[in-house]
């Protein structure tokens, strides 16, 4: 048995994946933009990434942007029956790599076709529709007129699943009554819990919950008792944010990015990493201390 299939499974729209996948974005150039240093490289971790199991890679086309999914491609296509690629929208770059939002109807369809053209796809199987109301984290705004869009894009059969990216409880609410939401990706992990209410919710429905960034926002604090549970497990600290990650809920799926071999399997290989009940607990009281 791999390491990727002791992470688990779980349903993401039609598709069953297991719970450990690849997020691509690192795979771009400083700053997610612009080509990587080493483009063979970054080839020969898609490909090894998917031999190990890793059936979800996570991409979008304001990556590079278009860098990293022509890297995916490159690399995998013609794809194999069982992966599924999710995507995401609403933003694009300027010439100086600045992020800026890309809501409107025809800027959406032109991202949705653009991500179609460079992976090589007739159809998109997930996209995300990220909300721009906050830079630095989700913030209540209204999102129907770009739901729409991609709505009337899954009718036209370019997208067969939406969901959501950057958000907040009551933006999954409401756009939960316009169409059906079958993931939502932001920002979490031991240390940053603010989504602990929202992903126990979005469990209770059977909807996925993708996580980004699982080392991001730590303080110098937090990062010395990581690393100290870390040491005391032999193992990495990418490797036990990633293991708290996964028993935190079983809807959590993750999308680590490592962009070297040696990095893909030692992410890989904290899916058969379980922590015990002491590490548990001292991770835990890494987002109490914040309270």
């Amino acid at each position: 048995m791999s390491s990727v299939t002791q992470s688990g499974h779980c349903q993401l729209g039609d598709r069953e994946v297991y719970r450990l996948g690849y997020g691509a974005m690192q795979l771009a150039g400083p700053g997610v933009f612009g080509p990587p240093k080493d483009p063979d490289m970054a080839v020969k971790v898609l490909q090894a990434a998917v031999a190990a199991g890793v059936n979800h890679i996570d991409t979008s086309a304001f990556y590079g942007p278009h860098v990293t999914n022509q890297l995916i491609k490159k690399a995998l296509h013609p794809y194999a029956d069982n992966l599924t690629i999710v995507t995401t929208v609403s933003a694009r770059r300027d010439e100086q790599g600045n992020w800026l939002p890309a809501l409107s109807a025809p800027e959406l369809t032109r991202a949705v076709e653009d991500n179609l053209r460079n992976l090589g796809l007739e159809a998109l199987e997930v996209v995300n529709l990220r909300s721009m109301h906050g830079t630095h984290g989700p913030e209540e705004g209204p999102l129907e007129e770009p739901l729409e869009t991609l709505i009337a894009l899954k009718e036209r059969g370019l997208i067969r699943h939406i969901g959501l990216s950057n958000v907040t409880a009551r933006q999954v609410a409401d756009a939960q009554k316009m169409t059906d939401i079958v993931c939502v990706q932001n920002f979490y992990n031991v240390a940053n819990r603010g989504d602990d209410a929202l992903i126990d919710a979005l469990a209770a429905q059977h909807i996925p919950y993708v996580p980004f960034f699982p080392l991001g926002g730590f303080t110098p604090l937090d990062s010395q008792t990581l690393n100290g549970v870390a040491a005391s497990l032999d193992a990495t600290p990418m490797q036990v944010a990633l293991a708290w990650l996964l028993q935190r809920s079983p809807n959590i799926l993750l999308i680590p990015g490592p962009t070297s071999l040696a990095h893909l399997e030692q992410n890989l290989a904290a899916a058969a990493l379980t922590l015990p009940e002491s590490a548990l607990k001292v991770l835990n009281a890494l987002s109490d201390n914040r309270a």
